[in-house]
């Protein structure tokens, strides 16, 4: 078998030793499709590379990976390596796993690759949980790139082109967005990531601007100031209950005294108020004072459905 061979069957052997606590040889040959000695010669490759391989002898015995308070290096080349960064960070269910996943390939990537992984790590922000559509792993990469270094970026948006100054991707439950700062309108806007196209970067660097929280902001961004009508409520019910019951793209729930703090838009604020009657817990309006007088006139809308008499 030619050397590349050999190089993906010793990773293979490797993929196997940390899936399970211990194999025999004949088990690793027969995954492997090769013999018990080719095993052996294979196993010495690993040693050889600093992983420690521990060969047991008898009745239970085997080949298990040992511990150790250092790896070697990852064996993918540069490439793959960043590659295999991306596709963490795109396609991990939630952003909290991606950057747990992308600390620990950290550690056992060469040094001339970790800013690069870092890039990722340090460029991302997240809020919500599962479901989050796929994105181009390469816009991922350019835009993470271009937040670390400070760099303006272009792209097509809405039929316009948009220069900016990128500061944070941050992930909702639902999808990726960019926070940056908007050379043409001169203000902080979110852009949806899957809506770009023709991504670039620019060799211009920019100096820094004093930023809002960028997962606050591209929430509230999503969930209440893209609509014609947004309203503030004091639910009367625990932060974890009222968390669990409204999507992170939906509404903004805080913490606050004798509740949570609720901050939603819609483009009726009729059905911002039905929305929140069906979440079952007592609220309060707080913002706009005018949606007071809509909670009476569907309360009394209701209550006169409820007295009809059945046909």
């Amino acid at each position: 078998m030619d050397e590349r061979g050999t190089t993906e069957r010793v990773l293979a052997l490797l993929g196997l030793l940390q899936q399970r606590r211990v194999w025999t040889g004949p088990e690793l040959a027969d995954k492997l499709g090769v013999t018990t000695r080719t095993v052996r010669r294979d196993v010495e490759r690993l040693r050889a590379l600093g992983y420690p391989v521990h060969a047991g002898q008898g009745v239970g015995g085997g080949y298990q990976l040992g511990p150790g308070q250092a790896l070697p290096p990852l064996l993918l080349d540069d490439e793959e390596a960043i590659a295999t960064a991306v596709a963490l960070l795109a396609g991990a269910s939630s952003g909290d796993a991606a950057l747990r996943a992308l600390t620990k390939l950290d550690r056992v990537l060469p040094t001339r690759l970790r800013h690069e992984v870092r890039a990722l790590a340090g460029s991302v922000e997240s809020f919500g949980g599962d479901g989050r559509a796929p994105v181009d792993s390469e816009v991922l990469m350019t835009l993470a790139r271009a937040c670390r270094d400070e760099v303006e970026a272009e792209f097509g948006y809405r039929d316009e082109r948009r220069r900016v100054e990128p500061y944070r991707l941050v992930a909702s439950d639902r999808r990726w967005y960019l926070l940056a700062y908007d050379m043409i309108r001169d203000d902080w806007r979110t852009f949806r990531v899957d809506r770009m196209s023709d991504v670039s970067v620019r060799t211009w660097r920019f100096r820094p601007r004093e930023a809002p929280d960028a997962a606050a902001y591209v929430q509230e961004s999503i969930s209440s100031r893209v609509y014609r009508h947004q309203a503030r409520f004091l639910v009367r019910a625990p932060f974890e209950t009222v968390r669990a019951q409204i999507p992170a793209s939906a509404g903004l729930v805080k913490k606050a005294d004798g509740g949570s703090e609720v901050v939603s838009g819609a483009a009726s604020l009729d059905f911002i108020l039905m929305h929140m009657v069906l979440l079952g817990h007592d609220f309060e309006v707080l913002e706009p004072p005018g949606l007071r007088e809509r909670c009476r006139i569907l309360a009394d809308r209701l209550r006169a459905a409820g007295a009809q008499k059945g046909g």
